[in-house]
């Protein structure tokens, strides 16, 4: 049994590191509905579960300082890739589509837990907030949320599980789609897409050097601290905790960095997705299978979110007369983010790539502050 903090975040970091070298070199077809992240997670659980590190005070705080801290730094790097020009590049109706999505999700879960909250605990509120944020930005946004809302790392299992399972539902019905897509849009009166290709970064085509990682992992550690300094200075509500301050004011910063030379700069995606792998496993370590209730009941409710996302934006398609593709693309966006946008963007024509790698950014910048801004509604439900 493993009593030592070190030995403990060496572990953590050579699990997590060798699953997704696993999964990225086999290129195995599971992976593609079975993420590294949900693997990482329910291998240190299980792991967690047989004790194979205590749960001592030391270990617990290299788990909650290490937790925090990359926590911050994640957000300052994945927001940071942003660009509000090639945002602005999309046009209208692609914008339109892609916040009509992020509008149906938001109202998809409020009616469902309108609907369930009397099954589920009095802070299952808070849960389904990270999962709405995930939902809009990924999953980097669902910990950020969880953090801000001060949720416990055992309940992360069931929205982790409700997630796997429905994005994988999303995205295969999606992909099914693309075999109605003339009819639909006949239906829906959208006329031809017209595709004019938006304007990208850049920085994938550079290759990652010494001296740029290095500035990166300084920048992105100092703007940890400075995060969680002025957020010690910032005034504290039921609403506005200390830890609520320290993921807005990292996230500030993270767009802020996506308007300076940061945003230029190789490895951004890279170390951000590191970071986001070991705090999941972080996360992992501090929960065990004996936690995880009410599996069954969360990815119904997710399904039920799905469907009212589905059926409104069936109903904004004939409104504002949008493609399927449109449509298509800015849900997959949402609910999957840039690589799988990407994938249904591909379906439908090679070049709307850009346009849902972009959408799929978006959701980095504005995920947060829903999920945070949805939590007092559902909050307000659950009373």
């Amino acid at each position: 049994m493993i009593e030592n903090g070190f030995t403990y975040i060496a572990l953590l970091l050579f699990i997590a590191s060798s699953i997704l070298y696993f999964t990225v070199k086999t290129q195995w077809k599971i992976f593609d509905y079975l993420p590294a992240v949900v693997i990482i997670y329910f291998s240190v659980m299980i792991l967690s579960g047989l004790d194979i590190w205590q749960k001592n005070e030391e270990i617990k705080a290299y788990a909650d300082g290490f937790k925090t801290s990359l926590l911050y730094s994640m957000i300052f790097l994945m927001l940071s890739q942003a660009n509000l020009k090639d945002i602005a590049s999309l046009g209208t109706k692609m914008l339109l589509s892609y916040f009509l999505a992020t509008l149906s999700i938001t109202i998809g879960f409020i009616v469902m837990f309108a609907l369930l909250h009397n099954s589920f605990s009095n802070d299952a509120y808070m849960t389904f907030s990270s999962l709405n944020g995930c939902w809009i930005g990924g999953t980097g946004n669902m910990i950020a949320i969880q953090k801000a809302l001060s949720i416990e790392d055992s309940q992360m299992g069931n929205i982790l599980i409700t997630d796997a399972f429905n994005y994988t539902f999303l995205v295969i019905f999606i992909l099914w789609s693309v075999s109605i897509a003339t009819k639909f849009d006949l239906w829906s009166k959208a006329g031809k897409l017209h595709i004019k290709e938006p304007i990208v970064s850049e920085k994938e085509s550079k290759a990652i050097d010494f001296a740029s990682l290095f500035l990166l992992i300084g920048l992105s550690i100092m703007i940890s601290s400075l995060s969680q300094i002025i957020a010690s200075y910032m005034p504290t509500t039921s609403f506005l905790s200390r830890s609520t301050w320290e993921v807005l004011i990292a996230t500030l910063f993270g767009i802020a960095g996506s308007f300076t030379f940061v945003r230029h700069m190789a490895g951004l995606s890279e170390l951000g997705n590191i970071m986001l792998y070991f705090i999941i496993a972080l996360i992992a370590s501090q929960a065990s299978f004996a936690q995880l209730s009410d599996v069954q009941l969360y990815i119904f409710a997710g399904f039920l979110v799905i469907f009212i996302h589905l059926a409104l934006m069936v109903i904004f398609a004939k409104i504002f007369k949008l493609n399927l593709a449109m449509i298509g693309i800015a849900s997959v966006a949402n609910v999957g983010g840039p690589a799988s946008a990407s994938i249904v963007a591909s379906a439908y024509d090679k070049s709307l790539v850009p346009f849902g790698v972009i959408m799929g950014l978006i959701g980095y910048m504005i995920g947060t502050f829903i999920g945070i801004g949805v939590s007092t509604i559902l909050k307000v439900i659950a009373q």
